[in-house]
């Protein structure tokens, strides 16, 4: 009967056997395997390879967290002032400052330098500042001194003149104009509404100079308690923009909830069901882009009156230092922007009004 000892002995010469070929059979497997073959990839699938295999791509993984963010679609918030209270808006009029308008086009060039494509100028009411001149001159200088692909603005409408388009119009690729409802009693009970100007009416005007003054139309709609139910097929097929952003009304701490807030966005809110039911009724319409709170999240470069990068992952916005301080590249560092949920929720899309042709 054999002995654990005896049984030993045979194992040291396999084992010291092994030592010897170990070497041999590795290194006869580096020579055959397939020219520039890394890892396990020159196996076929669904065979492991050697210990080790796999770690490029991690590498690769890790590289691209690791490389500067670039500000390819900026939404710059100049000024919180504006003439509307929408009851949901996340952007509140917690200050009145605007930076002098050299300083805003220095920043501007600083983006441009960092990689940025698109700009767009929001508020507040962006018209507001000198009745559209600051932002005017803003405009033109992205498109004349700049060379930006696209230019944007988002606004409420209201104060919008045809001497604007005549003036700047040519420098502009797309105006979003904010449009909740088509029921001007919803839009009374949104606060998206002033004296007796009637904001569907003036829409469709501002539909008209667009196609005068050959600028992309879009209409932004924030889908809240009072217009989840709404149907705006007809309307929308009328007014046929080039896109229509239907958001989810969003909370935002010390912007529109919170003890610190402006607003108290709370009784606007709606269900996850409720925006799918509101997108499925609308879903024919080809112009439709959709974007969840959760499609949101992080997506956006946010830049606010001093410019600085505004970080939502919290739930609030907290500010990076400015870039027109630090730069771009150290004051992305602090924004919050996750760049592939940028790509992925469709950011980059045809924005050059040169490439969009349309049937002005």
């Amino acid at each position: 009967m054999w002995t654990l000892a005896a049984l030993a002995v045979p194992g040291r010469l396999l084992g010291a056997l092994w030592s010897l070929l170990a070497p041999l059979l590795l290194g006869l497997w580096a020579a055959l395997r397939p020219a520039g073959a890394q890892g396990g990839r020159g196996l076929p699938e669904g065979r492991p390879g050697p210990q080790g295999a796999g770690e490029e791509e991690e590498e690769e993984e890790e590289e691209d967290q690791d490389r500067p963010l670039t500000p390819t679609s900026v939404n710059y918030h100049f000024t919180r002032q504006c003439n509307y209270k929408c009851g949901f808006c996340f952007h509140t009029a917690k200050t009145s400052f605007v930076l002098p308008l050299e300083e805003a086009q220095r920043g501007l060039r600083l983006l441009k330098e960092a990689g940025m494509e698109k700009v767009n100028f929001s508020g507040g009411e962006p018209f507001l500042k000198d009745r559209g001149e600051y932002l005017g001159r803003l405009v033109r200088f992205c498109k004349e001194e700049l060379g930006l692909p696209s230019v944007s603005i988002v606004s409420n409408g209201s104060l919008i003149r045809e001497r604007w388009f005549k003036e700047y119009g040519q420098h502009l690729d797309i105006l979003a104009v904010s449009c909740d409802s088509f029921n001007e009693e919803v839009n009374a009970l949104i606060g998206r509404g002033q004296g007796r100007l009637n904001h569907v009416e003036n829409l469709r005007r501002l539909r008209r100079w667009c196609r005068q003054y050959r600028v992309a139309f879009k209409v932004n709609s924030v889908i809240n308690r009072f217009n989840v139910d709404e149907d705006m097929r007809a309307h929308i097929q009328e007014l046929n923009p080039v896109r229509w952003k239907v958001f989810q009304c969003l909370l935002i701490e010390g912007e529109n909830v919170g003890a610190s807030a402006l607003r108290e966005a709370e009784r606007f809110v709606i269900s996850e069901e409720q925006f799918q039911a509101f997108l499925d009724r609308h879903r024919g319409l080809p112009c439709l882009v959709p974007e969840s709170n959760a499609k949101m999240k992080d997506s956006y470069l946010i830049l606010d009156e001093y410019m600085r990068f505004l970080n939502c992952r919290a739930g609030r916005k907290d500010p990076s230092p400015s870039i027109l301080d630090v730069g771009v590249e150290e004051a992305i560092k602090f924004s919050g922007f996750d760049q592939q949920a940028f790509l992925k929720r469709g950011g980059k899309y045809v924005w050059s009004k040169a490439d969009l042709q349309l049937d002005w």
